[in-house]
């Protein structure tokens, strides 16, 4: 199953790119990939907020975790439960 499920993602080597967000009326930087800041900008239209809420609530729930891999962990586990729901259906 582990190859069959990268074939035709063009796993190619991304670069970071970063934006900076007002994240609780404070300015910060944050470095993903386009895929994961595409991922981001899915699930908050989904939600019907912006793309600044959806980083701060995660934010807010993340505890000791680096914000960028707060917000990839937050991306996987979104797309994680979409497929088990999938599956089940």
């Amino acid at each position: 199953m582990g190859v069959a499920l990268y074939c035709g993602f063009g796993m190619t080597d991304e670069k970071l790119r970063k934006r900076s967000l007002v994240i609780a009326g404070h300015r910060t930087s944050i470095s993903l990939e386009d895929d994961f800041w595409d991922a981001l900008r899915d699930i908050a239209a989904a939600r019907g907020i912006s793309v600044p809420a959806l980083v701060a609530d995660i934010d807010s729930a993340r505890g000791a975790a680096n914000l960028s891999s707060a917000l990839r962990v937050a991306v996987l586990r979104h797309y994680r439960a979409a497929a088990l729901s999938f599956s089940r259906a």
